[in-house]
């Protein structure tokens, strides 16, 4: 009795297993044969095809034209896509794909800052470039007068395991405090350089990148001073040359401007200078995670950390910066060699059409550093600890990558009396 019991069993779970087994074979039942895309106008078909990935005369299952479908919507140019199939015969369909195309040629305009501290930078940034997906941009950027700007050109397919590359010129110039044991010295910051990296695509989702660049920083006491007897170089001037690794995985699904999934990029890089023949290291995580729990509601989080060389000097790399990382704070307040950062987004939609789109933005960003040559300590010092909280709203023009207005106005939860707005195009994050 034990043993047809066993019998039995086996049967039932043999069963299963080939009816499930059965299932997944009726899913792949018919071969692709053709595929069709209309819509593209700027965006080569060719390319497309590329980042479909899906390889004709074999069976292929919705599941997977789904997931390429997908894969088209998260391109720039894309705004949103939808499919139909369509039976040829008993075993051969046709895949018949519409897009939604939008501009990717953005201009940039972004400008922002507190009392005595004004920025803003004007360009301009492709995002399928030559119609395949590349990357070229432009601009020019003045903080408080100083000139600067950046030249850059990317070439990836991510959709393919491929090789890519990117270079790019780049000048920064801005005043910038720097803090020593007799208190706070202001400086002109200068930083040219060229960067090239090489890209390797692992899958869809993932690349490895490795470059470098080459740099040349430079220091100069600025005219208005707090101390009278002002400690520090009166000009400092270094070259560098930079070593980067990098490593990306992102699974982020775009439709318009709504986002699910996450992304996360580590970056580690090592910097030596030639004048004092010293070695620097950092290593950076940063992850980004999105979730929509409603049609309406987008929920928008972004963590960084960063570790780096804990040199006792002024010159540290992490920055306290109304532009990339605390809105409200000021331009490149404070600077340390170890950073987390936490940014945090409630994004509802208030508008949405074809063209137009508008959302009402609460954020909350906080974030502590450690001081040049200090303590893992001090990331849990209060002192260090900032937290601003605040909100605003962004219009956008679905017709065009990235056209999103941003305006946001951040207050200090600790000291009120410091705040600021940052505007600028696209999400902060």
């Amino acid at each position: 009795m034990q043993h047809l019991k066993c019998l039995v069993l086996i049967s039932l779970i043999l069963s299963v297993f080939c009816s499930t087994k059965a299932i997944a074979q009726n899913e792949h039942t018919h071969l692709l044969k053709e595929i069709e895309i209309a819509g593209n106008k700027k965006t080569k078909g060719k390319f497309l095809q590329s980042i479909l990935n899906l390889q004709l005369n074999r069976p292929t299952s919705k599941k997977e034209i789904n997931r390429a479908i997908q894969r088209i919507k998260n391109l720039p140019s894309i705004a949103s896509a939808q499919f139909q199939i369509d039976t040829i015969n008993t075993s051969s369909v046709v895949l018949k794909i519409s897009v939604d195309e939008r501009l990717t040629a953005l201009p940039i305009l972004q400008f922002g800052g507190i009392k005595d501290n004004l920025w803003f930078a004007v360009g301009i940034h492709e995002n399928n470039f030559r119609g395949q997906g590349e990357t070229a941009l432009a601009f020019y950027q003045n903080n408080n007068g100083f000139h600067g700007g950046e030249l850059y050109y990317r070439k990836q397919n991510p959709a393919i395991k491929s090789w890519g590359y990117s270079f790019g010129l780049r000048k920064w110039t801005s005043e910038e405090p720097l803090f020593f044991q007799e208190g706070q010295v202001q400086y002109i910051y200068h930083n040219d350089g060229i960067n090239y990296t090489l890209i390797r695509n692992l899958n869809p989702n993932s690349f490895v990148e490795a470059g470098g660049s080459v740099f040349r920083e430079r220091y100069l006491q600025a005219e208005n001073q707090i101390l009278d007897e002002i400690p520090g170089p009166t000009s400092l001037t270094i070259t560098k040359i930079l070593n980067k690794l990098e490593f990306q995985t992102q699974h982020l699904d775009y439709d318009y401007f709504y986002l699910k999934g996450y992304k996360i990029n580590f970056r580690y890089q090592n910097v030596f200078g030639f004048e004092f023949k010293d070695w620097f290291n950092s290593l950076n995580i940063e992850g980004k995670y999105f979730i929509r729990p409603k049609e309406k509601l987008n929920l928008a989080f972004r963590m960084k950390t960063a570790i780096s060389t804990n040199n006792d000097s002024p010159f540290a790399p992490f920055v306290v910066d109304s532009h990339v990382n605390i809105r409200g704070v000021g331009n490149r307040i404070d600077r340390g060699t170890a950073q987390i950062v936490l940014n945090s987004e409630l994004r509802y939609t208030v508008l949405h059409d074809k063209k137009w789109s508008s959302q009402v933005i609460l954020f909350a960003d906080s974030g502590t550093w450690r001081n040049p040559g200090g303590t893992l300590n001090d990331l849990l010092n209060p002192d260090q600890f900032r937290q601003f909280i605040g909100g605003g709203f962004r219009i956008s023009y679905n017709k065009v990558f990235g056209a999103t207005l941003r305006v946001d106005y951040g207050v200090d939860v600790f000291n009120p009396e410091q705040k600021g707005f940052v505007i600028g195009l696209g999400q902060y994050f």
